[in-house]
């Protein structure tokens, strides 16, 4: 809970992206904050205060009185109770006014006496956004001291690409918690992870894989960024995404592709975490068309892939950590070991396909930890999350 002992006033202005504004205070309570919303009279239009008032356990404000007994609502003492507001999302209307100092309502008084960092999240029509009279307010906001949560991009009435769209809940909460100067152990830290399966081109139309999620590789990645690294996740072929803060995907296909990518990013990184299941195997041939079914055999020749963490291990620094994984149906340590040693991994994390609730296609995993000098650390069965947990641990551990 990285933002436990924190106060937040959350502030919602008259946008459609006010849901949005929901899921960003559920995010603030499962951090340990404690919010207080204040919504503008116009936010009420978009989402009713009994929902947000479910979620934050605190009466929504919006008017200088409440409604039932005419207590007055003090903007003063909320400006000196929190540590920091956020107003997300910000309307144009609402930062027109923050920037002219229009105190009309609940929302922009408590601004003007905030004591504490205010971070402004603009939600608005692309084109509206990109005008010069918006522009103007966000620099006067800027030069008040606001901290601005650059808005997502998409696409004006013109066909060019602009910005305006509000920033994913997630991305808020990050800042949030870089601006709260909550703790984080890889700060100024990059890594390298690896993720998915690789896909073996056959033919147009058919490949050779496995049934790697990727799971576990994004969750390593999203452990990483949490703790302040910035992730380069070379991805093959996956359903599941991320859009946490800090984590750049360069997808990728074939064990050629992540190869080349996975060389050219380690050059620049502190270290790189290799869990992707890369095929050992690629056709020697593939076909350019589509191979018909006939009535003979299909014969096929593969070839080996290029062992990544291997030519990583090659290129590897003092400075830089590297860590395999070896998923094995037999003689498992004595694998594991052997892949350590030859591939000059600083530990490398043991799975068996034999424990059950392990390997592919589900959200657990049961890992060995093995470093150099036949060290090993076992864990029970977890969420992949939490795995992902032990492994950064055991990155942060060596990285002291």
């Amino acid at each position: 809970m990285r933002l436990k002992g924190k106060n937040i006033i959350l502030g919602i202005t008259g946008s459609i992206a006010a849901y949005k504004a929901a899921m960003l205070l559920r995010l603030f309570i499962k951090e340990g904050a404690e919010v207080q919303v204040v919504i503008t009279p116009a936010g009420k239009e978009f989402i009713t205060p009994v929902t947000l008032s479910a979620l934050s356990d605190k009466p929504v404000i919006s008017e200088f009185f409440g409604a039932n007994d005419g207590t007055w609502n003090s903007h003063v003492d909320l400006g000196l109770w929190a540590d920091v507001m956020v107003i997300a999302p910000a309307t144009a209307s609402t930062m027109g006014k923050m920037a002219n100092g229009i105190a009309d309502n609940m929302l922009i008084t408590t601004y003007l006496s905030a004591k504490c960092p205010v971070m402004v999240a603009p939600a608005m029509d692309l084109d509206m956004f990109a005008h010069p009279s918006t522009q103007r307010n966000i620099s006067i906001l800027k030069e008040y001291g606001n901290i601005i949560v650059e808005p997502g991009e998409g696409e004006l009435a013109s066909g060019l690409t602009g910005k305006g769209r509000m920033e994913e809940p997630e991305k808020i909460l990050e800042s949030v918690i870089q601006q709260l100067g909550v703790k984080k152990k890889l700060l100024n830290k990059s890594y390298l992870v690896t993720a998915g399966p690789t896909f073996e081109k056959i033919d147009p139309v058919r490949f050779i894989g496995n049934y790697s999620s990727g799971k576990m590789g994004y969750a390593i990645a999203e452990e990483l960024a949490e703790q302040g690294a910035e992730v380069t996740l070379v991805s093959g072929p996956v359903s599941v995404s991320t859009q946490k803060a800090g984590v750049t995907v360069v997808p990728v296909e074939s064990a050629e592709e992540m190869y080349k990518a996975s060389v050219e990013h380690f050059k620049s990184v502190d270290g790189a975490i290799m869990c992707a299941a890369v095929a050992d195997f690629t056709p020697a041939k593939k076909e350019t068309e589509k191979t018909k079914r006939g009535k003979e055999n299909w014969q096929i020749e593969l070839q080996p892939t290029k062992d990544i963490a291997a030519e990583l291990g090659k290129l590897k620094t003092n400075k830089q950590l590297l860590v395999g994984f070896a998923l094995e149906t037999n003689n498992e340590l004595a694998n594991a070991e052997g892949k350590l040693l030859k591939k000059n991994l600083d530990f490398i994390v043991l799975n068996s396909l034999k424990d059950k609730g392990a390997g592919f296609g589900v959200d657990t995993n049961k890992i060995t930890i093995i470093e150099k000098g036949n060290k090993q650390t076992d864990f029970e069965l977890k969420d992949k999350a939490e795995v992902a947990k032990d492994i950064v641990a055991k990155i942060i551990e060596l990285n002291n």
